[in-house]
């Protein structure tokens, strides 16, 4: 089931907040959250289940596997041993229904084999699941959260729907006190329709137009192509991808404030990043700080020397991008990232900081050749786009106008993004505006027009994804 969807807002989401609010304020004196949590459970298999059914229990064999990893944890001397098996038994579930059919391919590829590609078909939202199950099991570990003895809460924590097939991903020891002990009140309940509004809008009226716009034009023939078509295809893609992201990551925060639940920021406007570190600082943030402390930190961070650190910072983003697809392209896209850090790091960060123009120029001119290869299904197809980028001059012919490919809401929704990505913030900030703007009637007027705009929109499209469903 889409957020973007309309039987998700007229149906299941009216009745799934409204009885969790009377399950709260008719039982939370005398019962706790014990009903509401019930509720939210129950909502988020069916939730789960809409799309794929079958796969509802691999997610509750994945969460009673994490619930006993903990049990034992906290019962026997040898921890490092049982970490590691819950570890390990984690990944292999990821890894066989994930990365099974691109081991096999690759492995043909190299030893000129003909194995038979398994078909799997790849559960939603494996990754967001299973990172937030391991986040669990590793608390307890290092002594960081206590176990939960609970079953159904730890279910509650890794299913709850606001952010289970796209994130963010929220580690366990940031919510489990809210299972317990959060409460609902108007304000919050407010600010998180706010919040939910506008990252419906960015989704149906901006990402959706943009991706239409990325697909017809990589969808053409490249040799039809040029270098116009290609800048404006990277372009769009760049624009949807952050605004199918970081709309998704707005929804889900602002129905976590709707039921109670704080999750922290995904995207703080990452386009205005003046290097790729501060990119990845702004860029899916609950990634990011994951890598950090399960990956990055146990394997010394930066404590141990230059060249240790430049290990540890290829591993994380070749893990990076293995994560987001079982493709090697994906695999680049993280190789990629992680060089400019590396070399970021080198000596190139201090001079970036000389001309705040030129810094930012230079980062998103990287991100957007980075998103290509995200985008197209081979590393050789990458470079050929890349190419006719960086020499737009060499391909100026094509049997196909530029018009007749992008209409005149494309390059009118490409204009509001490009204001959308930082500047609109930017002047915001630097004017005060945004402070008076805030829960102003202006607003109020601005996010029901804005609701009604994608309401009418979405009746009338049947073009609506969620690229970071897939992962």
């Amino acid at each position: 089931m889409l957020f973007s969807s309309m039987v998700f807002v007229w149906i299941f989401l009216p009745i799934v907040f409204f009885g969790n609010f009377i399950l709260q304020k008719l039982f939370s004196k005398r019962f706790g959250n014990r009903p509401a949590n019930a509720w939210l459970l129950l909502g988020s298999l069916f939730f789960y289940a809409w799309g794929e059914p079958i796969y509802v229990f691999l997610m509750l064999a994945s969460i009673t596997l994490n619930w006993l990893s903990g049990l034992v944890l906290v019962k026997v001397p040898f921890k490092k041993t049982v970490v590691f098996v819950s570890v390990a038994l984690n990944l292999a579930l990821l890894g066989y229904f994930k990365y099974a059919g691109m081991l096999v391919s690759t492995v043909n590829a190299l030893m000129h084999r003909e194995f038979t590609v398994p078909e799997i078909s790849l559960p939603i939202g494996i990754s967001f699941f299973t990172f937030q199950a391991l986040s669990y099991v590793i608390d307890v570990y290092r002594g960081e959260a206590e176990v939960q003895k609970n079953w159904f809460k730890l279910a509650l924590y890794v299913s709850f729907f606001p952010q289970l097939i796209a994130g963010p991903i929220v580690k366990y020891k940031d919510v489990n006190d809210q299972i317990d002990n959060r409460t609902i009140s108007l304000t919050q309940t407010a600010a998180g329709i706010r919040r939910f509004i506008y990252g419906f809008s960015k989704k149906v009226l901006i990402a959706n137009v943009m991706g239409l716009c990325a697909d017809t034009l990589y969808g053409m023939n490249i040799g039809e192509m040029t270098g116009l078509m290609v800048w404006i295809a990277s372009i769009s893609y760049t624009l949807q991808i952050y605004f199918d992201f970081s709309g998704y990551s707005d929804m889900a925060i602002g129905l976590g404030k709707m039921f109670g639940f704080e999750f922290k920021e995904n995207f703080n406007y990452p386009y205005r990043s003046h290097s790729i570190r501060e990119f990845w600082r702004r860029w899916h943030i609950s990634l990011s700080s994951w890598f950090r402390d399960y990956v990055y930190i146990p394997l010394g961070g930066n404590r141990k020397g230059q060249v240790r650190t430049y290990i540890n910072l290829f591993i994380v983003f070749f893990l990076t991008g293995i994560w987001h697809g079982a493709s090697w392209t994906f695999v680049f896209w993280g190789i990629y990232h992680g060089i400019f850090c590396i070399i970021e790091r080198l000596g190139l960060g201090k001079l970036l900081k000389k001309s705040k123009i030129l810094s930012w120029i230079y980062t998103i001119f990287v991100v957007n050749i980075g998103w290509v290869f995200f985008r197209v299904d081979s590393i050789k197809a990458g470079f050929s786009y890349v190419r006719m980028m960086l020499m737009p001059w060499k391909y100026t012919a094509s049997p196909v106008a530029i018009q007749e490919m992008v209409t005149n809401k494309m390059f009118a929704m490409i204009v509001l993004g490009i204001l959308g990505s930082g500047i609109v913030k930017w002047i915001g900030e630097k004017t005060k505006l945004d402070e008076k703007w805030r829960y102003s009637y202006l607003e109020i007027i601005f996010c029901a027009l804005m609701f009604l705009l994608s309401i009418c929109s979405l009746a009338g499209d049947t073009y609506n994804p969620f690229i970071y469903f897939r992962f």
